[in-house]
């Protein structure tokens, strides 16, 4: 006979208002399994879903390679953006030069110009360095480890929800069977013979 649901459950939260028993210790809490088609869930503490006795995490590799490869490509344009600021500022400091020494040529002109051209430039490199370390600490964030959200329960534990289904199903039906009127067996209407 095949089982009705999969063995394979999502934790879901709800909310805290909604919180019911868990099914094993009965303290109230607001995880969820359920299972892909809906057709059986129940509360559990989340220090269940740790207990390797009662269920194994199951480790969606697709998923875990499509993180891998989007953080790799994030690395990439913040390494692109970084080389690319790094040669402009390497342009910027080689028309620099290129200005001291016509500076240095044209000395007649006045020292005031030049240290006021000082002034800026170490205001300009103090920005973009300020810059810099701002783009840094807005796109850098700790990344937190992501907690499994699949499950397979032990074959303990899944033999009992299937019991737990197979007897509501049971109980629905006889429920059903004894709300029809020919359910039980009808008072005799002629008097009993001698």
């Amino acid at each position: 006979m095949a089982a009705p649901f999969p063995n394979l459950y999502t934790h879901r939260k709800v909310a805290e208002s909604a919180a019911k028993a868990c099914d094993i210790c009965y303290k109230p809490s607001s995880s969820v399994l359920i299972t892909p088609d809906k057709k059986d869930f129940f509360y559990i503490c989340p220090l269940h879903l740790k207990d390797r006795y009662f269920c194994t995490p199951k480790i969606d590799e697709e998923a875990i390679k499509a993180k891998r490869e989007k953080d790799l490509a994030e690395e990439k344009d913040k390494l692109m953006k970084e080389y690319q600021e790094k040669q402009r500022k390497k342009k910027e400091k080689e028309k620099e030069k290129e200005k001291e020494k016509d500076k240095d040529k044209e000395k007649d002109e006045g020292k005031d110009k030049d240290k006021e051209k000082d002034k800026d430039k170490d205001t300009d490199k103090k920005e973009t360095k300020d810059e810099t370390e701002a783009d840094k600490s807005g796109t850098e964030t700790p990344k937190e480890e992501d907690e499994p959200r699949v499950f397979e329960l032990k074959i303990s534990f899944y033999q009992q929800r299937l019991q737990r289904k197979r007897q509501a199903e049971a109980a629905k039906r006889d429920r059903e069977r004894a709300s029809q009127p020919n359910y039980f067996p009808s008072v005799p209407t002629e008097p009993p013979k001698k």
